[in-house]
Parts: structure tokens; sequence; C-alpha cells
């Protein structure tokens, strides 16, 4: 299939300039930190996802909300230089900023001021012909994720939705999601504590068909209609977590839109997030679909 002729994966949500500093561990409530230095990078969840997308060979489009300042140029010639069609709209506030800690062990802590990103509106989501997947997260208004996860199933294109930040849910989201990325906390949230097969279970009967649970160094546990498939981890030496999470679900995206088969998506965007924990920050993070193949390729020789 032609590069222009594949379907074209939106995401929407978050765009965020990060502001990284490293220490030697998260800080307690209340207690200070010092770090040698900080960094800024480009970063939010959906912009993040929309990247690693991208990057992994996805025909890509994203959709958010930035500012009138020049955090947002910067955070659009990221997304330019991964390949992502830019559908992003201007409003009257400051562009989203986070604010990150990251521990020797390459553990982070994050604190997120919205900015921008809280305006994103349903009147903002573009025609959907030519869509195949939306990918969506919770770092922007759920009404206006609820609105555009409507917009798309009406229009026949798959919904998948990274629950996080961890939150509970309205009922009527999650019946218009198709495939749900959580992690062990946020499926906690949406679903209460219990063992691990039973919060898929519950996960599943809200709706999605399939349910995504991340594990950490332990790989990935996914609920499809009644089969289970429990894949694990990608050994690497980890640096920095921050985009891991994101990584795993632009890619995982990707591979779906290109016709996978699940295992063999989910497997890809195992290694691709392990990938994402090597180096730091954000999007400078994420990794190419060159090096996705010859990580996936070592992995499929053993």
């Amino acid at each position: 299939m032609a590069q222009d002729e594949r379907p074209i994966i939106l995401v929407a949500g978050s765009a965020n300039l990060d502001f990284v500093t490293r220490v030697p561990q998260l800080p307690r409530p209340g207690e200070t930190v010092l770090g040698p230095s900080y960094h800024t990078a480009p970063g939010g969840k959906g912009a993040n996802q929309a990247v690693a997308c991208a990057r992994a060979g996805g025909r890509t489009a994203f959709l958010g909300a930035l500012g009138q300042d020049s955090f947002a140029g910067t955070l659009q010639a990221s997304l330019r230089e991964s390949g992502v069609q830019d559908r992003t709209v201007r409003v009257d506030a400051p562009t989203g900023a986070a604010f990150i800690t990251v521990s020797e062990k390459g553990e982070n802590s994050i604190a997120v001021a919205a900015g921008a990103n809280a305006w994103l509106a349903p009147e903002h989501l573009p025609d959907l012909s030519g869509v195949s997947h939306l990918l969506l997260q919770l770092e922007v208004p759920v009404g206006t994720v609820q609105a555009f996860a409507a917009a798309a199933r009406e229009a026949e294109v798959q919904v998948i939705l990274n629950a996080a930040p961890a939150g509970s849910l309205n009922a009527d989201l999650l019946k218009l999601v198709d495939l749900l990325i959580v992690n062990q906390g946020e499926l906690e949230a949406l679903v209460g504590a219990g063992a691990l097969d039973e919060q898929l279970r519950r996960a599943q009967a809200a709706g999605p068909q399939t349910v995504v649970v991340t594990l950490g160094g332990e790989g990935c546990l996914a609920l499809s209609g009644s089969e289970q498939l429990r894949l694990p981890a990608f050994s690497v030496k980890v640096q920095d977590t921050t985009a891991a999470g994101d990584t795993f679900a632009g890619v995982l995206a990707e591979g779906l839109a290109a016709g996978r088969p699940l295992a063999e998506a989910l497997e890809r965007a195992i290694v691709a997030s392990a990938l994402a924990c090597t180096s730091a920050g954000a999007q400078p993070s994420i990794p190419w679909a060159d090096e996705i193949e010859a990580a996936w390729a070592a992995v499929a020789e053993r």
C-alpha cells in the first residue's frame, strides 16, 4: 500500500513542554531534593503517543490545543520532525507544561499544568474521513474525550483509550471504547481492587472488547474477547521511564492500524516502550521504526 493510501491514526489529546530535572531520589511530601540542572523537552501524553505512532511507521495526525506562546512552536516542530500531521488549534491560554523529576533509579514524579489542554473542545474534532483509529487519553477534558469517542463510533472508527492519568470514568465513555490501555494503578482506579484476571473481566464488561494492562518489568496482559494473552517484558538498562507508557500506546495503535495480529502488535509495543526507557526525556527518547525493528528481531531470535 502506498504511503498516502494508508489509513490515518488520529491522536487527540494533550501537548506539554516538559521541564525535567534528575534527582538522587524522588522527594517525599514536604521534602526538597536538589538536582544539578534541568532541561526542557516536548511532551504531553497525546503528543508523545502521536510521535511514537509516527516514528513506528504509522500515518499519524495529532489534534491538541496550544497557546499563543513560544512553547507552542517548540511542540509543533517536534511533531513535524517526527512525521506527524499537525492538526493543532490555538487558544487563548498558555501552552501546557509538565514538571518532571527523575530519580537515579529511573522512576519519575510528574506534575502537569494543563493550560491550553483544558480548552480542547468537541467542536475541534476534524472530519474523520480516512481515519481508521482514534487514540485518546485523559489529560484533556473528559467531556471532550467522550464527544470525540462518540463521533468516532458513529464514523466506524476504532477507538483506543489510554485511561491515563488514573481516575474514575463515565460508564458511557467506556461503552464507546474498542480497546482500553491501562497500567495496574489505572485499572484499579477504574474497576476496584482484586485479582488481575478478574479486574480485566470487569473492565471488559464495561464496554471495551479488548483490555490491555501494562505491568512494567513484567510485560503486559491482555484480554480480547475470551482470549487472554500474556507477554514478557524486554529487558533494558533503565534510565528514564517518562515516555514508556506513551510509546507503548502509540506503537500498539500503529501496529493495529497496519493490520498486525494483536499478539504481534503488543510484542512490538513492549519492545518500543523498553527502548524509550534507555534515554532521557519524553519525545527525545521515543524510538524510530528501524530501532524497533532491530530490537524486535533480536527478541524473535531468542
